[in-house]
């Protein structure tokens, strides 16, 4: 009886402690508020939201991207919420080291939700359109430049790149910094279908543009 008292007891304890930890673990820790921007997204006259928080339990310190939309009785409505799309700023891979570029700016403009974020010797904007049900991917804009030393010159090669996804149009536009004559301009076609999703779309899809 005493073994049967104490087995008791013990499941008795161990439940809540258990059930305790399960809901820490599934506790939203999105709580620091890093961006936030206001506009009509779906063109329907009303102001929509997005929102990027940061996870401050989590180590890596991930963020997440969210989209709010109006609807008719003035409430927001959440839309879309990816954790995918920004890279974390400490990421697992690095063993703890900052990844070295700034949180992505997010901005709202003639209905087309742009997200611009700093790459390796350069910059990118992503240009997303919602278009039925879903805020998909027509447009992307790299500028890139191929110094080696830190710094750019009057010799340093920058590279400009624009992507249509709607067209499938594709070009890049090699240039130094004060002529006004390109110096090669390369296009090809690439077609891409379906047009990605910005709740499908992780940060390391830059390397296919």
């Amino acid at each position: 009886m005493k073994n049967i008292y104490l087995y008791s007891m013990f499941i008795l304890i161990s439940f809540p402690t258990d059930l305790f930890a399960q809901s820490s673990k599934d506790k939203d820790n999105y709580t620091y508020q890093v961006r936030e921007e206001k506009g009509d997204l779906n063109n329907d006259r009303k102001m929509d939201k997005i929102t990027v928080k940061m996870d401050t339990v989590d180590k890596t310190r991930p963020l997440r991207l969210q989209i709010f939309l109006s609807q008719p009785n003035g409430k927001l409505n959440l839309d879309v919420s990816s954790t995918k799309i920004i890279e974390p700023q400490y990421p697992a891979e690095k063993q703890g080291e900052f990844n070295g570029y700034q949180i992505p700016d997010f901005f709202i403009e003639k209905g087309i939700l742009q997200m611009w974020s700093e790459i390796k010797s350069g910059n990118i904007t992503y240009d997303f359109k919602y278009n039925d049900g879903n805020f998909e991917l027509i447009n992307v804009k790299k500028l890139t430049n191929n110094a080696t030393k830190g710094y750019t010159d009057e010799n340093t090669i920058f590279t400009e790149t624009e992507f249509n996804l709607v067209t499938g149009i594709r070009t890049e536009t090699d240039e130094i910094s004060g002529s006004d004559k390109a110096l090669k301009v390369r296009k090809k076609r690439v077609l891409i279908r379906p047009l990605p999703k910005i709740q499908d779309f992780k940060f390391s899809d830059k390397e296919l543009y």
